[in-house]
């Protein structure tokens, strides 16, 4: 199997720019990692990881014989440096969310979807095993008609982060809320009405929406999205996924509980209105970022085709804004 050539643009501390470099690297029959770009703002020295690559400018990177690239920078640099490399018709794995401008997102689809690469953008929920076998149960009608979907992803973060995401929309709801988001509109696609309830707790006298949630309004019910920035012990215990349909229930609680050497646990609860007994599955420890990479690589080597498509990514990224107002 030939090995994709890539390089990463970003290091960044808030995205998953560590993980993912560690993750490729540890996947050398997969890909050959060619180099890196630093183009982000850090608080601290630079990850240990990255003194095993070739660290370069971003123009000479994009100079080397890539096959992709990966664009793993701070959530306001993104789509800026998405679009320099888009430009060069290299297939990218992309970090979340895209941008906080509307405007930009749109012209780096409508590059890449223009080229026919790959636009892999990294929710790392996609590829968690219980989640993956909730949208195979929604797929198959298993709960029936689905009613609604409750997401949470909690956490506690740290003063420096939680002042960093002052500057995104919506703070913390555009930096974690994206990912319950996604699924929500997976599964139940554009809502009629997005009533978004973002708030600042004022802790520690910091000036950001640290508190997201937004309930979207569909047909036959409201789905939530919710994330506490400070919520002790909000990560992993309080990161969870309920959904209810007409015929069975689904719940996913921890959606991941590490178990250590970078694997997750994850399993899920299933109850039907046939047979009210719960029944727990348990999954296979998995890694996370090695999961998104393998899927990627599939992707880039025309193996599996991409079950988000460009106008998916489109259409996600304008409900994202719209969760994210204040």
């Amino acid at each position: 199997m030939k090995r994709i050539k890539i390089a990463q643009i970003g290091t960044s501390e808030t995205a998953h720019s560590v993980h993912i470099m560690k993750a490729m690297l540890n996947m050398p029959d997969v890909f050959e990692v060619l180099g890196f770009a630093d183009v982000d703002f850090h608080s601290q020295p630079l990850d240990s990881v990255f003194s095993l690559v070739p660290k370069m400018s971003v123009e000479e990177l994009l100079d080397l014989p890539l096959d992709a690239i990966n664009i793993d920078c701070d959530e306001d640099l993104q789509t800026k440096y998405g679009l320099i490399a888009a430009k060069k018709g290299l297939h990218m794995s992309f970090d979340k969310p895209g941008s906080p401008s509307d405007s930009d997102f749109d012209e780096l689809v409508d590059c890449v979807k223009g080229n026919k690469t790959v636009f892999h953008v990294s929710y790392m929920y996609r590829y968690n095993p219980a989640v993956m076998y909730a949208m195979e149960k929604i797929k198959n009608g298993d709960i029936g008609e689905v009613i609604s979907i409750e997401g949470q992803m909690n956490c506690c973060h740290d003063e420096l982060t939680r002042k960093r995401y002052s500057g995104y929309p919506g703070g913390v709801m555009y930096y974690l809320g994206c990912h319950m988001t996604d699924i929500i509109y997976r599964v139940m696609g554009e809502p009629l009405e997005v009533i978004p309830m973002n708030c600042k707790t004022g802790l520690d006298s910091i000036d950001s929406y640290d508190f997201g949630m937004a309930a979207l309004k569909y047909g036959h019910g409201v789905s939530l999205a919710k994330v506490n920035a400070t919520e002790v012990g909000g990560a992993p215990m309080r990161r969870s996924l309920i959904f209810v349909g007409t015929k069975g229930t689904l719940k996913i609680s921890p959606i991941e509980n590490p178990c250590g050497n970078g694997l997750d646990r994850t399993e899920i609860c299933e109850i039907y209105a046939d047979d009210p007994t719960p029944r727990i599955k348990t999954f296979t420890p998995y890694g996370r970022y090695t999961k998104m990479l393998e899927n990627f690589a599939a992707m880039v080597r025309g193996e599996k085709e991409n079950p988000y498509d460009y106008e998916y990514e489109r259409g996600l990224h304008k409900l994202i804004l719209k969760t994210c107002e204040s």
